[in-house]
């Protein structure tokens, strides 16, 4: 994983609601980081290219 997590440009969805109950996102070196917004401190998965364009496009649907 990556080190100094907390300094990458974590951002959420401009369509979130207000209390937080979203997810956040991050580039990091290699890899895309999602995290709980609520629940931070529990850590952060990482998500390979592909998987992550995977993702957004089933997402979409």
């Amino acid at each position: 994983m990556n080190s100094n997590i907390n300094n990458r440009a974590w951002r959420k969805s401009r369509v979130s609601n207000g209390n937080q109950a979203c997810v956040e996102v991050a580039p990091l070196d290699d890899t895309t980081g999602v995290r709980d917004t609520e629940a931070r401190r529990r850590g952060h998965i990482e998500i390979t290219p592909t998987s992550w364009s995977t993702l957004l496009e089933t997402l979409k649907g």
